[in-house]
C-alpha cells in the first residue's frame, strides 16, 4: 500500500507493543520500520528493465527478512549513545513495525513474495486496494489520539478496526466472486480461472476478470454491504501466451525469458493493449473499462541489444473522484442487475 498507510500501521503496532517502555518514540521507530521495505524500489538496472518489478516486494517484504530489516530500521536510534540502554525495546519496536509491511501488501492485488527465499510465489489476497482512505484515516486518528492521551488504547482500537476492515474485504471478495460465477453463467461461459480485485478507495466495487477458452472477460461488480449486487459490463480480450510471440521474438532467448518473467509477475493475466498491440499488458490493471488500456506492460525489440522495453503509463492515469463516488454510491447508470446480458464489446484480435 501507499507509504503513509504503511508508516501509520507500523507506528501504531509498535506503540501498542513497545509504547510503555519507549513512549511516543515507539511511533516514529515503528513508522520507520513500516516504510523501510519499500526501499527496494531503488533496485534498478539500465540493462534489465524488468529487474525493478521483479525485485519490488521481494526479499525486503519477506517474512524471513523481518528481523534483519527491523534491526536495520532501528540503527539510527541504536547508534545514539543516549538510546543504548533501550536498544532492545527500540529494536523490538522497529521489528514490529517492519513486520506489518509485507502482510499488508499481500492483502492487495500486486503480489508479495512473503515466503521468499523458500518460494517465489506472489501472494495476493485481494482484500484491499493499494489506496483506501477509510483504512488510512482510522490509523491516523488512532495514532493522533494515542499520542495526545499517551495511551496505547486508541492505537489498539484502530488496529482492531483495521483488522475487521480487512476481514470484511475478504467477505466482499468472496461475494464478488460468486457474482462473477453468476455473470459468466448467464453468458454461457465456463470459467477456467477467475479473480476479483478491489478498486481504488473502497471494498464495494470490484474489477472482475475471468478466462473462458482463450478469452479474458473484464467487468465491474458492485456488492453493497446490504442489498443486491449489480454489475457494469466491460470488455473481452484475447489472452496472450508464449506461443503468441512473433517468430523473430521467439528466436531471441532473452525475449522468451523476459516474457516468462512478466507472465510470472502478472500472474498470467496477459493481453495486447487495445490501442497499441505491440504492448503486452497486465490485464489486472487498466486505465479503462470499455477496452483494455494497459497501465503497464512490455514491448519487444528483438534486434536491439536490450530487446525488452518496460512500458508504464502510471503517471498518465487519472481518477475521477466523481466517477468513483457514482460507482460506490450506486448512482452509476451503467450498473444493472445480474441476468441482464448485454453484448460484450468485441475482443482485441
Amino acid at each position: 500500500m501507499d507509504p503513509l498507510t504503511q508508516g501509520l500501521l507500523g507506528g501504531a503496532a509498535a506503540y501498542v507493543a513497545c509504547g510503555r517502555r519507549l513512549g511516543p518514540r515507539a511511533l516514529l521507530i515503528g513508522a520507520a520500520g513500516g516504510v523501510l521495505p519499500d526501499a527496494d524500489v531503488f533496485i534498478r538496472s539500465a540493462t534489465d528493465p524488468l529487474l525493478a518489478v521483479e525485485m519490488h516486494r521481494q526479499f525486503t517484504h519477506a517474512l524471513a527478512f523481518i528481523p534483519v530489516g527491523g534491526f536495520i530500521a532501528a540503527l539510527p536510534w541504536i547508534v545514539r549513545k543516549k538510546n543504548r540502554a533501550d536498544w532492545m525495546a527500540i529494536a523490538g519496536a522497529a521489528i514490529v513495525g517492519y513486520a506489518t509491511h509485507g502482510p499488508l501488501d499481500a492483502c492487495t492485488t500486486y503480489g508479495t513474495q512473503l515466503l521468499w527465499p523458500f518460494s517465489h510465489a506472489r501472494v495476493a489476497w485481494d482484500t484491499i486496494s493499494v489506496i483506501d482512505p477509510i483504512f488510512t484515516l482510522v490509523l491516523l486518528f488512532g495514532i493522533i489520539a494515542a499520542a495526545i492521551r499517551r495511551s496505547s488504547r486508541p492505537a489498539t482500537i484502530a488496529l482492531s478496526l483495521c483488522l475487521v476492515y480487512l476481514l470484511v474485504g475478504g467477505v466482499q471478495r468472496e461475494r464478488a466472486s460468486r457474482v462473477q460465477d453468476q455473470l459468466a453463467a448467464t453468458r454461457g461461459h465456463s470459467i477456467s480461472r477467475g479473480k476479483v480485485f478491489p478498486t481504488i478507495g473502497n471494498n464495494l466495487v470490484w474489477r472482475s476478470l475471468y478466462r473462458s477458452g482463450d478469452m479474458l472477460y473484464v467487468d465491474r461488480i458492485r456488492v453493497p454491504w446490504f442489498g443486491a449486487p449489480r454489475y457494469s459490463p466491460g470488455t473481452s480480450v484475447r489472452s496472450v501466451g508464449e506461443d503468441d510471440l512473433a517468430p523473430d521474438e521467439r528466436s531471441v532467448p532473452r525475449v522468451v525469458k523476459d516474457f516468462r518473467r512478466f507472465q510470472w509477475f502478472s500472474d498470467g493475466w496477459l493481453a495486447r493493449d487495445a490501442d497499441d498491440p505491440s504492448v503486452i499488458g497486465d490485464v489486472r490493471y487498466s486505465m479503462r473499462t470499455d477496452a483494455f488500456d494497459a497501465i503497464w506492460g512490455i514491448r519487444f525489440h528483438p534486434r536491439r541489444a536490450i530487446p525488452t522495453e518496460w512500458v508504464s503509463r502510471s503517471r498518465d492515469r487519472t481518477i475521477s473522484l466523481r466517477d468513483v463516488w457514482d460507482e460506490v454510491s450506486g448512482r452509476d447508470p451503467a450498473y444493472r442487475a445480474i441476468g441482464t446480458t448485454p453484448t460484450i464489446p468485441a475482443a482485441v484480435p
